[in-house]
C-alpha cells in the first residue's frame, strides 16, 4: 500500500505489507482524530482539541501542516475545548476526568481545578478564566489559576458548550438541549436569553465585527448569524459540514470551523463556500461491514459513514449516511444495519426509512455484532465477559459467559460462531444452537496479541491482532495460523504508550469509549479493516492466484 502522511505516521514512511494480498485505502487518512475546540494561539497557529485522541494539535492555516503539541500519552486525557490567556498560556477543559489544565508557554502543565463536572466550554477574558459544564443543570464558573475557590456565576445550564465574551461585555453560551443562547455579565448577575429556537446550538462565536455566529451540531452544518445590534434578525448559512463543533476567526475575519463527527479544519466563507485546511475523514473507524450492494459502512462513533467502494483504490472522500451517536459495532443484514454502542444499546437502523429501532438496552459495553443463521443478533458484551443473542422478539439470551474481554463475533459458512477475547489473547468457538449445549466454548487459537476484529471466509477465520498490528488467518480445520498482513495502522501511533483509559461515563453523561479495530469479509473474499490509527478503511484484496 502506498504510504501517505497521517496521524499514525506524519512522515508517510509507514507501509502495510502482505505476502498474499493487495492493500489499498478506501479513503484518505484523517490527520486529526476528530476536531473539537479550536483557538488561535500567540504564534498564529490554530490549536485543535481532539477529544477522541486525547491530544491537542496545532494547524498552520496557510499550509495545513499539523503538529502535535499535547501528546495522547500526556497528562490531559480528553480535551474538548481550549483557550489562551493574556500571557499566552493555554487553558484546556479535560472533560471526562473533570479537570481544567494550564499549559504554560514553555510547556509546563499545572492543574487549575478538579472541581468541575464535565468541563467543556472555556474562555479567557484578559487574565480571567471561565468554564461551563456539559450536563443537565450545569454551572458556569470562574476559576483562578493562581489559587482560590471557584465562583459560580449561574447554574441551570442545559448542556453548556463553547462560549465567548461578546462585544457588550457579557459571556455568551449555548444550552444545547433547549436550543437557546444565553448571556451573563462576567461578574455575575441574572442570566438572560438572547436567542431561542436556534438549530441544535453547540458553540457561540463572535467575528471581528462583533456579529454572533451560532454553530449547529446537526447534519447540514448550519451556522446562524444573529444581529444583536439591530432588529435581532437571523441569517442561516448551510455549509454541508456535518457535525460542526467549534469555530475561530483570524485577524482577517476568516472563519475556521471544526467537526466532532469527521475531524478536519475547514475555512467557511460567509456565503457558505468551504475550503479544506485539513481534510475531513474518519474519526475512528470502529466496526466495518459491507452490504449486498457492495456499499461499505463504517461505524464512526458519532455517525455511520461510507468510504469509497472496494476495488477502485481511490482513497477519496467519506460521506455521512446518518448521525447516529456512539456507533461502534456494525453488521449489514439485507437492507438493514445493526449497531452496538459501548454505552449499552443495540439498535437496528433502516437507511431507506431513516429510522432506528432499539433492540436491547442495559448491556455492559457491547462491541462486535453479527447476524446468526437463525436471524438473531449475536453480540460480544465486552464489559460483562459474555456473548449474547437477541432474538426476533428482542429477548436477550446468554450464549457464553466467563470470558475475559470479548470484542468481536463472526460466523463461518457452516453457521458456527466465534468470538475474540482481547485480554486472553484467544479466539474461541461458541456453541450456538448446534447441539453442543449453550454456554460452552472451545479454543480455536491462543497466544494472539490482543485480537479484536473477526471475519470468516471459506476455511479461514481472520483476526486483527492489535498489539502486534498484524492480520492473522486461522484455519478452521487445523487451527494453524499464518500472517495475512503486517504493520497495520491500528491503535495509537508508534512510540505512544497508552495511558489508563478515561471513564466510559462521566457525570452521568457518556465519557470516552475505547477504540475497536473492526474487520469484515466481502463476497469475493477480500477483507475490509478499520485502520483506526490513521482514520481509513483498508481493502485487502486476494491475490489473483488465490481468488
Amino acid at each position: 500500500m502506498t504510504a501517505a502522511p497521517s496521524r499514525f505516521d506524519p512522515t508517510g514512511d509507514h507501509r502495510v505489507t502482505s505476502p498474499c494480498r493487495r492493500v489499498s485505502r478506501l479513503n484518505r487518512p484523517n490527520r486529526l482524530w476528530g476536531s473539537n475546540g479550536v483557538a488561535f494561539g500567540p504564534d498564529g497557529r490554530l490549536y485543535v482539541a481532539q477529544f477522541l485522541a486525547g491530544q491537542i494539535s496545532a494547524v498552520d492555516p496557510a499550509t495545513g501542516d499539523v503538529d502535535v503539541v499535547v501528546p495522547m500519552d500526556g497528562p490531559i486525557q480528553s480535551p474538548d475545548d481550549l483557550a489562551f490567556g493574556a500571557d499566552g498560556a493555554m487553558y484546556v477543559a479535560d472533560l471526562v476526568p473533570g479537570r481544567v489544565w494550564r499549559r504554560a508557554p514553555a510547556g509546563e502543565y499545572s492543574r487549575v481545578s478538579a472541581a468541575v463536572t464535565n468541563p467543556n466550554g472555556i474562555t479567557c477574558v484578559g487574565d480571567r478564566l471561565f468554564v461551563n459544564e456539559m450536563k443537565p443543570d450545569g454551572r458556569l464558573l470562574e476559576l483562578f489559576p493562581a489559587g482560590g475557590d471557584p465562583v459560580v456565576l449561574t447554574g441551570g445550564l442545559a448542556l453548556g458548550n463553547a462560549m465567548q465574551l461578546g462585544p457588550d461585555g457579557h459571556l455568551y453560551y449555548p444550552h444545547m438541549i433547549t436550543g437557546q443562547v444565553w448571556r451573563i455579565p462576567p461578574d455575575g448577575g441574572v442570566p438572560e436569553v438572547v436567542a431561542e429556537n436556534v438549530h441544535e446550538p453547540v458553540a457561540v462565536r463572535f467575528d471581528q465585527g462583533g456579529v454572533l455566529h451560532v454553530l449547529s451540531r446537526g447534519v447540514a452544518g448550519i451556522v446562524t448569524r444573529v444581529d444583536l445590534h439591530g432588529t435581532g434578525s437571523r441569517t442561516l448559512v448551510t455549509s454541508g459540514l456535518t457535525g460542526l463543533d467549534n469555530a475561530a476567526f483570524d485577524a482577517e475575519n476568516r472563519m475556521f470551523v471544526s467537526s466532532y463527527a469527521s475531524g478536519g479544519v475547514t475555512e467557511l466563507h460567509p456565503d457558505g463556500r468551504t475550503r479544506d485546511i485539513v481534510p475531513r475523514g474518519l474519526d475512528g473507524p470502529y466496526g466495518v461491514t459491507i452490504d449486498l450492494g457492495g456499499t461499505v459502512h463504517a461505524a464512526d462513533h458519532y455517525r455511520v459513514a461510507n468510504p469509497g467502494p472496494p476495488g477502485e483504490g481511490t482513497g477519496g472522500d467519506v460521506t455521512t449516511l446518518t448521525l447516529l451517536t456512539f456507533a461502534h459495532g456494525i453488521a449489514a443484514d439485507g437492507d438493514l444495519l445493526h449497531l452496538t454502542s459501548q454505552y449499552g444499546t443495540v439498535v437496528t437502523y433502516d437507511p431507506a426509512r431513516r429510522s432506528s429501532r432499539t433492540r436491547a438496552t442495559g448491556l455492559d459495553r457491547p462491541l462486535g455484532i453479527a447476524v446468526g443463521p437463525d436471524g438473531s443478533l449475536v453480540v460480544a458484551e465486552a464489559g460483562a465477559g459474555r456473548v449474547v443473542a437477541i432474538g426476533s422478539g428482542d429477548a436477550v439470551t446468554v450464549l457464553a459467559e466467563g470470558l475475559d474481554h470479548p470484542v468481536d463475533v463472526a460466523f463461518d459458512d457452516a453457521g458456527r460462531c466465534y468470538v475474540s477475547d482481547e485480554r486472553a489473547g484467544s479466539v474461541l468457538r461458541v456453541h450456538h444452537g448446534d447441539g453442543g449445549g449453550e454456554g460452552r466454548t472451545a479454543t480455536l487459537a491462543d497466544g494472539l496479541g490482543a485480537p479484536q476484529g473477526l471475519a470468516a471466509f471459506g476455511d479461514d477465520l481472520f483476526a486483527v491482532e492489535t498489539a502486534r498490528r498484524t492480520l492473522r488467518a486461522i484455519s478452521l480445520t487445523t487451527g494453524e495460523t499464518r500472517v495475512e498482513a503486517e504493520h497495520l495502522p491500528v491503535g495509537p501511533p508508534p512510540g505512544v504508550v497508552p495511558r489508563t483509559e478515561p471513564a466510559l461515563f462521566a457525570g452521568g453523561m457518556p465519557g470516552l469509549a475505547p477504540r475497536f479495530a473492526g474487520l469484515a469479509a466481502a463476497p469475493d473474499g477480500s477483507l475490509l479493516l478499520s485502520a483506526n490509527g490513521e482514520g481509513t478503511v483498508l481493502h485487502l484484496a486476494r491475490s489473483p492466484a488465490d481468488a
